[in-house]
């Protein structure tokens, strides 16, 4: 149905972006620089949350990456361009981490950061286009974002399975490369229309400034993007707690790197599945019933980790492996369905003109939320004294971290209680801060419905 409606250059740029950006070369990262900083660096968890925070520093910047798509057109393209930079970001990256040997701690934080940046330079022009495109079609919004979730677990899939075998972070410099081979080919009109005067710029940015402004003011804006935040930060992450203890002989269970691969591997399969069960049954239900729902289940479901660090798994006969397994599939089940009308709801926040910048505040706002999660996790785990060798305090911060996901359904009442094909935002915001220009014509002007 997609594919009917949008030009094939666009999903093709999902499937680069979601696919191998996000997904592959996301899961990837996750787990060769996990070892990275553990093996090889030797830094503690809780330090190295505080380094993984700094990740999401080039997202927290998507606002500025989504300015420069939207007032800011090279050659008279507002997308291609920005997609060749993010690929030249991404490879010069990640071939300085993996080619120059150990380096200082500040400069190998820079490459990996520098990865990120790339990946989210990408993130932000393709969700440029598609928040535009989920305006223009607004019966294949929630269709766009399950593309995006299949190919980002999916991505992450092949990622997560290699990761074990293929550790080395050169391959990192693939998925880049593919992005700046799509800069040069997905479809985008032209603009005849190009400021060429520093002034016309100028107006054009006052003009993006002003529509963020009035829209982010607006109830059932404001709202919902709290709700997100709030929902993130509170959730404090505890991943690298966990991979430590998962490694460790004697107080964990040991699991190698290629099972750590496989495990998160199945864990992206269960994505799938999660948004295979939400495009088939939970698309028509309110934002607010669903992520409440979620949000619950999210919250009730953590305490496996509790379980399974208190190892009342192997009490009950139920061994290591089959246990982790288990609670990645629910977990990112769950996470899936969470995320994904999240995701759709930002989209309908967006007033036509500035998509790609406004959508990339909201994500903003997200990757913020995801930065104070990594850091209160990294400062609890110093707090409980949860250090390379020692996890006796590892099941509190667990248990702390359920209750904080379940006490975010007090925040529930910021979410709009309507159907997610709903508009959300008064009219006159969907139309004052259009421009009249388009920045990437997902179809052509004259064939919308025609490949």
């Amino acid at each position: 149905m997609l594919s009917s409606q949008l030009n094939l250059t666009f999903i093709l740029g999902i499937v680069i972006v979601y696919g191998l950006g996000q997904g592959f070369s996301g899961s990837f990262f996750r787990i060769v620089t996990d070892y990275y900083w553990k093996d090889v660096q030797q830094v503690q968890p809780s330090m190295l949350q505080i380094y993984i925070g700094l990740y999401y520093i080039p997202w927290i910047l998507k606002p500025v990456w989504g300015i420069l798509t939207d007032v800011f057109p090279i050659k008279g393209y507002r997308r291609r361009p920005y997609f060749v930079v993010a690929g030249v970001v991404g490879v010069v990256s990640a071939l300085m981490v993996s080619l120059l040997g150990k380096l200082p701690i500040a400069m190998a934080l820079g490459c990996l950061i520098g990865i990120t940046a790339g990946v989210a330079i990408a993130d932000v022009t393709i969700d440029a286009c598609i928040a535009r495109s989920s305006i223009e079609f607004r019966s294949l919004a929630s269709d766009m974002q399950s593309l995006c979730g299949v190919c980002s677990s999916t991505g992450a899939l092949v990622g997560y399975s290699s990761s074990g075998f293929f550790g080395a972070l050169v391959v990192l410099a693939i998925p880049p490369t593919l992005l700046i081979v799509l800069g040069f080919i997905i479809y985008e009109v032209r603009s005849r229309n190009l400021p060429s005067e520093k002034n016309k710029i100028r107006e054009n940015l006052g003009l993006a400034m002003m529509g963020m402004h009035q829209t982010i003011k607006c109830p059932q804006v404001w709202k919902p993007s709290l709700y997100m935040f709030l929902s993130l930060a509170l959730s404090i992450s505890t991943h690298e707690g966990q991979f430590y203890w998962y490694t460790d002989p004697k107080a964990g269970p040991s699991f190698s790197q290629e099972f750590i691969g496989l495990m998160y591997a199945i864990g992206a399969l269960a994505s799938i599945a999660g948004v295979v069960i939400y495009q088939k049954t939970l698309k028509d239900y309110p934002f607010r019933n669903i992520i409440f729902y979620a949000q619950l289940l999210y919250g009730l479901f953590g305490m496996l980790d509790v379980i399974f660090v208190l190892r009342w798994n192997l009490q009950l006969g139920i061994p290591d492996s089959f246990f982790v397994i288990t609670e990645q599939c629910v977990s990112h089940i769950i996470t899936r369905i969470r995320w994904i009308p999240m995701i759709v709801l930002s989209t309908r926040l967006c007033p036509t003109g500035i998509e790609g910048t406004f959508f990339a505040l909201l994500m903003c706002i997200d990757s913020f939320g995801s930065l104070t999660s990594k850091w209160g996790g990294g400062i609890v785990l110093h707090v409980f004294h949860v250090t390379r060798t020692d996890f006796a305090n590892l099941w509190l911060v667990l248990m702390m971290r359920n209750i904080l996901r379940i006490a975010t359904l007090g925040l529930i009442f910021l979410l709009p209680n309507a159907d997610q094909g709903d508009n959300l935002i008064p009219s006159d915001l969907l139309s004052a801060t259009n421009a009249g220009e388009e920045g990437l014509q997902l179809v052509p002007m004259e064939e919308k419905y025609e490949v």
